[in-house]
This record gives structure tokens, C-alpha cells and sequence, in this order.
């Protein structure tokens, strides 16, 4: 059983049991025991996005609140209509918290409680067809999940509960309360870009609006074998980040990441399988920068799913060790890259990556990215596919995507 599996049962376990306690209230929200240990507050954390679940189901049995929530929904400026939870209960003084404790009959502390005791989550349709197609009626579910395929509990506008499955969503339209993927202080319309000109290596942006482009690696072609993403988790998140030596040690860290939460000529958004445009992985100045602090030593290019926080690694330090040691033993010595010219020719290429331990610190009680593989030039992995250049290799020695790099 794996790691992301157990963690799973756990969890799902732990909401159990929870979901039979009586839920804090004004009086006794001091008398709760301190919890120790991880496991513990996981459980307490789960239960409470459980009860928010069903206190905001409770609360969509009235015609008015469906229709009030509708509105928040459909004006969302984040992508596929989501919104935060506990930012939306304390708006407005607090109104939507009020109208939910009223309309589940809970005391305001209970609802503000469960708010607090939970991770920050986020409320939206995450299935396309049940997006479009829910006009307002009582005809839905809400469901939560803490990690990604979990089997996710769900309750009717009458609150009552039922288990999904993780595999396939229901008929039913199903609005989610999941933990936060989104960058809210991000919108994604018009005019959200940054305007960064230059950035250090490490930095989240490298020339923007209004500025000359930058020169350096880019992606212009990406596609993955599956999404990496349970149903109720909605579209997946593919973000790729630039691993480089840390210091003088034999550890890596995270110099650069393209993704949705980046900004400037790193930021691109795929959300489906493939991915064609120009998006900026590492900028000469970073490359320049970075070969003057550390010579003699590559980077690593690697692909996530992000479950949690964008542009953040959070993943199990020992299994990244494990995966990059067994695909290093597969192709000794060529799994990382550097930029090389030939010529007037300037490109990436295969080259030497020491560093196997990633300087992350990975949280039981925060959700895990999905680590998708490590880039490997195509020559080395002896695979080719149309309009790429690099493979993406993952546990197993198994082949989950591949990129076209190049530099510019």
C-alpha cells in the first residue's frame, strides 16, 4: 500500500469516527484537548471540513441561499468558479456564516469554530457538465475530501450522508469543499499577470507585461499520460520546477516554477493533457547565475500535480529519493540538464545531477502533490514522440509525459 493510499484510509477512518462527536460549540470550544500528534489533528481537521459540508448542504434546502450562492459562483473571477470558503463566511459581516447557522440550525460559534479548525478550502463544482448544467435547484450534493482519490462523503440538502465513489462522479451535480488549490490573491482574469522585468533564481516571475522578452529555456509543447487528479479535485494543476544544487551540499532545492500560481513569462495554465504555447522554465540570467554559484553542477527538471499550494513542493522527501535514485540507476549519470551551444546553435541538453534529496518538508496534515517524474532527453531514454524532446519518467521507470525544451 502506498503512502498517498494509507494516508488515505486514514483518513477516511479518522472522518468516521469524527462525524459521530458532538460539534464544539460557544461553551465548550476552549475544552477541547490539545492534540499531540499529527495523526490527531488531521482527524480533528477532517471532521470539521465534514460538518462545514453538511451545515452548507443543511443550508441549500432554503430557495434563497441557493440562489445567493449561485451568484457567488457564477461571478467567481478564479478558474472553474471556485471560491474560499471561510473568506466567503466572514464577508459582508459575516452574512453567509449567519444565514448558514440559521439555515442548519447551528449557534454562529459552531459554524466559526469548524471555519477555524479546518484547513483553508474552497467551494466550487469541480465536474464541467455539473458546473453548467445546476440552475439553482435542490437537486445536488455537497461532498468533502482531504486527499486526492479519497473516497469522498457527501450529503444531501436534507443532510443526509452518503459515501461517493473516488473513481467516477455521481448524476447528481456535486458542489465540492476541498482543500485550497487556488491562489485567491491571484485572480486569473484579464490584466492578473505580473509585471516583474527580472527576477532571482527563486523567484516566482522573470519579465512581464511591458517589458522585452527574456531569453533562456522554454517549454513550448507539454503532454501528460493522465491527469493525476481525483474527480472531486476538478482540473488538474501541472506545474514544472527547476531543482538545482542547494548551497555546497548534496541536496537540491527549488529555483524556479512555471505553473499557474507563477507569474510573468513563467506562468501558463494546463489543465488538460496536453499543452501547446511558450511558457519560460529558467532564464539565462538564472542560468548565468547559477552556473557562477555552482560549477560543475546541473539542474533537474521536474513535473507535479499540485494538490496544495500552488508553486509549493509539498511531497515525501524519501520517496523523491527513492524515485530519482532508481531512475539514476537506470541512466547512470544523464538524468539532469544544461544549456550547451554547438555553433551558432544554443540548446539543453542531457548532463550529470548529483543531487537525489530534496531540501522539502512534506506535512502529514497538508495534502501531497502528485510528483509526476523527472525530465530525461529523449536520446538517453531511447523514446520519441512527435513535437518532443524530453520524457518524463516517474516510479517504476514509467513514462507519464513528455516536453519539447529549447532555448531561446
Amino acid at each position: 500500500m502506498s503512502p498517498r493510499t494509507t494516508l488515505g484510509v486514514l483518513a477516511v477512518a479518522a472522518t468516521l469516527t469524527a462525524c459521530d462527536r458532538t460539534p464544539p460549540t460557544s461553551a465548550n470550544d476552549d475544552a477541547i484537548p490539545a492534540v499531540e500528534s499529527p495523526a490527531g489533528h488531521y482527524s480533528l481537521e477532517r471532521a470539521a471540513m465534514d460538518r462545514l459540508a453538511r451545515r452548507l448542504a443543511q443550508s441549500l434546502a432554503d430557495p434563497a441561499f441557493r440562489s445567493s450562492l449561485k451568484a457567488e459562483l457564477d461571478r467567481s473571477p478564479f478558474p472553474e468558479g471556485k471560491l474560499h470558503l471561510q473568506r466567503l463566511l466572514q464577508a459582508s459581516g459575516r452574512r453567509l456564516l449567519k444565514e448558514v447557522a440559521r439555515l442548519s440550525t447551528s449557534d454562529e460559534a459552531e459554524v466559526e469554530a469548524d471555519a477555524k479548525l479546518s484547513i483553508p478550502v474552497e467551494v466550487y463544482f469541480p465536474v464541467p457538465a455539473h458546473r453548467a448544467g445546476w440552475t439553482g435547484g435542490p437537486d445536488l450534493l455537497v461532498a468533502s475530501a482531504r486527499e486526492d482519490r479519497e473516497e469522498p462523503i457527501a450529503y444531501d440538502v436534507t443532510g443526509r450522508r452518503q459515501a461517493l465513489s473516488a473513481d467516477a462522479p455521481p448524476t447528481t451535480p456535486v458542489l465540492a469543499v476541498v482543500p485550497v488549490e487556488t491562489n485567491f490573491d491571484q485572480p486569473m482574469g484579464p490584466g492578473a499577470e505580473a509585471t516583474c522585468t527580472e527576477c532571482s533564481p527563486g523567484g516566482t516571475g522573470g519579465g512581464g507585461t511591458g517589458s522585452a522578452a527574456p531569453t533562456g529555456m522554454f517549454m513550448t509543447y507539454s503532454h501528460f499520460v493522465q491527469d493525476f487528479e481525483g474527480w472531486l479535485k476538478g482540473s488538474p494543476e501541472f506545474e514544472f520546477h527547476i531543482l538545482g544544487q542547494a548551497g555546497t551540499s548534496d541536496s537540491l532545492r527549488d529555483y524556479q516554477c512555471a505553473g499557474a500560481a507563477a507569474s510573468g513569462y513563467y506562468r501558463f495554465d494546463q489543465n488538460e493533457l496536453d499543452w501547446t504555447g511558450s511558457v519560460l522554465l529558467f532564464s539565462q540570467a538564472q542560468l548565468n547565475s547559477y552556473k557562477t554559484t555552482h560549477p560543475n553542477q546541473n539542474f533537474r527538471i521536474i513535473a507535479l500535480e499540485d494538490d496544495d499550494t500552488g508553486c509549493s513542493i509539498k511531497f515525501d522527501s524519501d520517496r523523491f529519493r527513492r524515485v530519482i535514485t532508481a531512475i539514476q540507476t537506470e541512466y547512470p549519470n544523464v538524468t539532469g540538464a544544461k544549456d550547451t551551444t554547438s555553433g551558432i546553435l544554443k540548446y539543453v541538453k542531457r548532463a550529470n545531477a548529483l543531487q537525489k534529496i530534496l531540501q522539502a518538508v512534506y506535512s502529514f496534515i497538508t495534502t501531497q502533490d502528485d510528483f509526476i517524474g523527472n525530465a530525461i532527453e529523449d536520446k538517453v531514454v531511447g523514446q520519441f514522440f512527435a513535437g518532443a524532446n524530453w520524457i518524463i519518467k516517474g516510479e517504476d521507470n514509467k513514462t507519464n509525459g513528455w516536453i519539447k525544451l529549447e532555448m531561446r
